[in-house]
């Protein structure tokens, strides 16, 4: 039984749902989304709370039950608050500055490497260690977080890399000598 698909979406104050068939679209402070669902799907809005119904238990229609109202969820989170990823920069020499829209990360390669900013989401610098991604789709604005920290991961070692803000890297030994 899906238990988060069982749960009521309360939908916040200046957030508008539209529900077309099995396309969702949500509109809000921030921004607008839409998305298309599972067409065995049922989505009803009855004074302000959402709930999404599926049409029997087999194992599909669970699994849609918790993962539909699971992204219906984030997006009202999305365009009533936004989403964002920190990330650090640790390592000598290793910083990030923002040039126009793009990102230029200097990670210990011979040439710096350029992000493009991509619709949706927006780079922060608030210092040449930090990068922080803003956005209203929290799939997009993690999937660009990911990106940028595949540029350099952080290596066991000396623990250099780019890391998310609050991630632990599990330290190694070095080698010993005899």
């Amino acid at each position: 039984m899906s238990r988060i698909g069982l749960k009521l979406l309360e939908i916040p104050e200046g957030v508008d749902i539209k529900i077309d068939g099995n396309t969702v679209t949500v509109k809000g402070p921030k921004g607008e989304l839409t998305r298309d669902f599972h067409e065995d799907m049922n989505i009803k809005i009855d004074n302000n709370v959402l709930t999404v119904e599926r049409p029997s238990d087999n194992k599909e229609h669970r699994a849609l039950h918790g993962t539909t109202r699971s992204l219906i969820g984030n997006m009202v989170e999305g365009v009533h608050k936004g989403y964002e990823k920190a990330l650090e920069i640790q390592g000598v020499g290793y910083r990030a500055q923002k040039q126009g829209e793009k990102l230029v990360i200097n990670a210990g390669y011979s040439h710096p490497v350029e992000v493009e900013k991509r619709e949706g989401v927006d780079f922060d610098v608030p210092s040449n260690t930090k990068v922080v991604v803003k956005g209203i789709d929290k799939e997009l604005v993690g999937a660009v977080a990911a990106n940028i920290r595949a540029i350099r991961p952080p290596e066991p070692y000396k623990g250099k890399g780019i890391r998310y803000e609050g991630e632990h890297v599990r330290r190694k030994e070095g080698k010993t000598a005899k």
